[in-house]
């Protein structure tokens, strides 16, 4: 892939063979960010687990201090009282099963689909298209559940969901480049956090095996993996 002037500028300060800490990781991400619009920052973790293995799948949800800066559109599929509560949450489109009908044909212009308990029957069926979006509601990570309320609000506020894809990596959004250096810090530190204190029982070996981070158009930055474990720990006294 051919690189422009200002990548390969931003990439030279870089020591590809060299680990860093967290505040130094972002403050060189910074200095290499170069495109014209407010760039996404990503985080990419690979763990020492075995997704095949279902006591070693790492998924969960945790909030992001500050947000994913990103205005995210979510979907409510639900019925009753429960849509009314939906719409005073601030869900952008609630509905059943015309939704459901508009996704059987192609739609999926939303973010994150949350449905309550009774509509699972319908969405179910819905799984092959979903699923590979990574859209599916799923008890595990607060998108099936009566507390329509609660979880709305959750997702507005910052809540992402992270899984391992069958290669052991997870990757994920932490946030804009115009947050400030603080904000990305502490975004970065809940997430890691989150994914230390996720680890599987029967996972053996290193955990963190590698990490980095980069900017939409920026090039990747390994982290300190030793950091990253003790954040976990930091985090959960």
């Amino acid at each position: 892939m051919k690189r422009g002037k200002l990548y390969k500028a931003g990439a030279s300060k870089i020591d590809r063979a060299k680990t860093y800490t967290l505040g130094e990781a972002v403050k060189l991400m910074r200095g290499a960010a170069h495109a014209k619009f407010d760039e996404t920052i990503e985080a990419t973790v690979r763990l020492g687990v075995d997704p095949k293995k279902a006591d070693q799948m790492v998924r969960g949800t945790t909030v992001l201090p500050h947000g994913t800066g990103k205005k995210v559109k979510v979907l409510v599929l639900t019925k009753g009282d429960k849509a009314k509560e939906a719409e005073e949450a601030g869900a952008d489109m609630i509905g059943a099963e015309e939704y459901v009908e508009k996704i059987q044909g192609g739609w999926s212009d939303v973010d994150v689909i949350i449905a309550t308990p009774d509509m699972m029957g319908q969405v179910g069926k819905l799984g092959k298209i979903l699923g590979p979006k990574k859209l599916m509601p799923n008890p595990k990570s607060g998108t099936v559940t009566m507390e329509i309320a609660k979880a709305v609000k959750a997702v507005k506020a910052g809540k992402i969901e992270y899984r391992t894809d069958k290669t052991a990596n997870i990757q994920v959004g932490l946030g804009k480049m115009s947050f400030s250096d603080q904000q990305i810090e502490e975004n970065a530190r809940s997430f890691f956090a989150a994914i230390v204190r996720a680890k599987p029982a029967s996972a053996k070996g290193a955990y963190v095996r590698n990490a980095s981070m980069c900017s939409t158009m920026g090039p990747g930055i390994k982290l300190d993996p030793n950091e990253i474990l003790a954040m976990g720990k930091t985090e959960s006294r």
